[in-house]
């Protein structure tokens, strides 16, 4: 993302190149992916090399060792968000639905733990009980 410096008689012709407005930083910028060749004479330097440093620790290329892919990534704040729990499965599956391929891999870890006293707790509440169906009155 590159933040733009436009005066205000110029918005609608970023906002016509394709720009948007961020209204928590009131300021118009260029979404990562696109061409910021257009936007050139709003553009400020420290914008430009923020968002360079931005993308290169979104892709995980800032850390050295670093494994790409790994966990969720908050764009907005360009950091790989995981918990305490993580762990890297080998496919993109639903982890708390039954899979054969990563019901091995899950067995035994901290996060099977938490799931299963996360399950119990749950189940244990109030109106959490599987034989209720969604929508019925009990």
């Amino acid at each position: 993302m590159v933040f733009l410096t436009v005066p205000y008689a110029e918005k609608d012709a970023a906002k016509a190149l394709g720009a948007r407005w961020n209204p928590t930083r009131r300021r118009w910028y260029v979404a990562d992916g696109v061409a910021t060749e257009p936007f050139a004479k709003w553009i400020d330097a420290a914008s430009a090399s923020a968002s360079t440093s931005t993308s290169a620790a979104a892709s995980g290329a800032a850390r050295p060792g670093a494994k790409a892919g790994t966990g969720r990534v908050d764009s907005y704040q360009g950091k790989t968000v995981v918990g305490v729990n993580y762990v890297a499965l080998d496919h993109d599956c639903n982890p708390f639905e039954e899979c054969p391929s990563c019901s091995q891999t899950l067995e035994g870890t901290p996060w099977s733990q938490a799931r299963t006293s996360l399950a119990a707790l749950v189940g244990g509440m109030p109106g959490t009980s599987n034989s209720r169906t969604p929508g019925k009155a009990a």
